[in-house]
């Protein structure tokens, strides 16, 4: 059985390699508007980066979330310290997390305005897929580029 700490870990090693990426395209590539989820490349990057910051922020009851705009990341250093401020606040949380801790139940309101029961290997799971929801939509793009995407199958498959 594959353990959640198991996917987000290889999740870590695939967000590497696509920040590598991301420093080899030029700036302007970057930013432009591609009509995409979050207009551009820089930006489904973030967001995944900011999905997994406001979630940490609710399962380590802090309030540590850098509500930094899109716009305000001006160059690729500061994507790579928000990656660093990412990976340090998940290693805190799963270093904390025990088995018991995965089945601790919360009732959310979610985007539907619906009232849902998770639990937090949901959230995990949840943040698991949202990354490799938006790495396809980079796929794409790099596609569109003629960037070959870096290699990401598990275990390097």
């Amino acid at each position: 059985m594959v353990y959640i700490r198991e996917l987000l870990e290889y999740n870590k090693q695939v967000r590497y390699r696509y920040l590598q990426t991301l420093s080899n395209i030029p700036w302007e590539d970057l930013i432009k508007n591609l009509e995409v989820s979050f207009s551009s490349i820089r930006n489904v990057f973030i967001h995944t980066l900011r999905t997994m910051d406001y979630w940490l922020d609710f399962l380590l009851k802090e309030h540590n979330f850098k509500n930094k705009q899109y716009v305000e990341y001006e160059n690729i250093e500061e994507i790579y310290e928000y990656v660093t401020h990412i990976e340090q606040r998940m290693e805190k949380y799963l270093d904390s997390l025990s088995t018991s801790k995965l089945k601790l139940k919360y009732t959310l309101i979610n985007d539907l305005n619906e009232s849902v029961e998770v639990t937090v290997e949901d959230v995990l799971i949840h943040l698991f897929e949202e990354e490799v929801h938006h790495r396809g939509e980079l796929i794409a793009l790099f596609w569109q580029m003629n960037i070959v995407p870096p290699l990401m199958g598990w275990k390097y498959l």
